[in-house]
């Protein structure tokens, strides 16, 4: 018996509520003139007030040194094994669309891209392009036509979209074509397996025509794809322990990774507030509630230290009115950390605060990396947290004799 399937097994009813909010790319690292953290910076009279009263850490979401991406650094905090079952970006980024995958169907995540005369990339994210011109660009992109094969494109958000390939025997098997860093040309697709190669030859047709059909649409005028994936099989939250659970998240990828999980993805709105009013009206709806903010992932990823202080701080002045609605546990925390200085994902744990009435204070009396290392939970895995959550809210029953 597995973690997950053990927490199955001692799952028991109860009238608690539990609200998850995660601040994406939490995490930092210290400013060179400062020597404080975005999260040190920032000033957060509220956060510090839940974690001066909380049980504090570190929250590592796939093990040490390993820099997770943002689909398996949420399953590891939904209580699923980050490993075992990572599911490829471009499923999240479908579901996140209401796009009605199919079992057969091959999703992969597109990020539009600026490449130069020589064709290598400039700007990884095109300059970050509206999502306006996005769905000009997909409508262009719907135009290619591959014998045997549908191809469906859809927009994200920003400059990024998905594309999903309907045909018979197609694999997952591929590697990305995001080379991740800028002067060097996008990696050609590769089969993974042996199987994967009739695949892996669909797919770089469909980038070749994408980048004869944008060849003048600066600066989007490439597709970089990544995350090739099918529709995979887990178990539900709502199976495994329960509970009804809702997903607010104005990013759609967000909202595939809770309806993957078994959540109702509510409408959000545009901004924080808008998710908070959104929890507001659905709180008496749901037992669990996953509340997303993406802006301090997205500053962190553009270098801007200042803009991602801004977001924490915002978000610190809306917690109060998470509080009224008297969650009977309430988890912050960020899936993994983006430092601003790194302009990336990175590898270091994940400050993290669980409050409820059975939480143990400990002497942390701030929130922030430093503080939160101090706190009596140490440094600890991710997927430990749901089995945390529901113990808290009193809705796991005893092991044992």
């Amino acid at each position: 018996m597995n973690s997950i399937e053990l927490l199955a097994s001692l799952a028991q009813p109860a009238s608690s509520k539990m609200v998850m909010l995660i601040m994406d790319g939490l995490g930092g690292l210290p400013h060179p003139e400062t020597g404080l953290t975005e999260l040190e910076t920032a000033n957060t009279p509220n956060l510090d007030e839940l974690a001066a009263g909380g049980t504090c850490g570190l929250s590592e979401p796939i093990g040490p040194g390993i820099t997770p991406g943002s689909g398996p650094a949420h399953l590891a905090l939904f209580g699923y094994d980050p490993v075992a079952d990572n599911v490829g970006r471009g499923v999240l980024s479908a579901l996140g669309v209401d796009f009605p995958l199919q079992k057969q169907d091959l999703a992969a995540r597109i990020n539009f891209a600026t490449i130069d005369a020589a064709g290598k990339v400039t700007d990884r994210r095109a300059g970050r392009i509206p999502t306006e011109l996005n769905r000009k660009l997909c409508q262009k992109l719907r135009e290619i036509k591959i014998p045997g094969i549908e191809i469906f494109v859809e927009t994200e958000s920003g400059h990024r979209a998905v594309a999903i390939f309907r045909g018979e025997n197609l694999s997952d098997q591929l590697a990305d074509t995001d080379p991740q860093i800028t002067g060097v040309p996008p990696l050609a697709v590769t089969a993974i397996s042996d199987e994967a190669g009739p695949t892996a030859a669909i797919v770089n047709r469909f980038i070749e025509e994408a980048r004869q059909r944008l060849a003048d649409d600066h600066p989007a005028n490439m597709v970089l794809l990544r995350g090739f994936a099918k529709h995979p099989s887990l178990k539900t939250l709502p199976e495994l322990y329960g509970i009804r659970c809702a997903a607010i998240a104005v990013y759609p990828m967000y909202r595939g990774l809770g309806r993957l999980v078994g959540m109702d993805a509510l409408p959000a709105g545009q901004n924080v507030g808008e998710e908070i009013d959104a929890l507001e009206r659905a709180y008496d709806q749901y037992d669990f509630f996953f509340v997303h903010v993406k802006p301090t992932d997205t500053n962190g990823e553009d270098g801007n230290f200042a803009g991602k202080v801004a977001v924490i701080e915002e978000v610190d002045r809306l917690l109060p009115r998470i509080l009224d609605l008297k969650p009977d546990v309430l988890v912050v925390t960020g899936d993994h950390s983006t430092p601003a200085l790194l302009k990336s994902h990175s590898w270091h744990p994940v400050p993290f605060v669980l409050s409820s009435n059975w939480a143990m204070p400990d002497e942390t009396i701030r929130f922030g990396e430093r503080a939160c290392a101090n706190g009596r939970l140490g440094v600890f895995p991710a997927r430990t947290v749901m089995a945390m959550m529901l113990a808290h809210a009193l809705r796991l029953k005893r092991f044992g004799a």
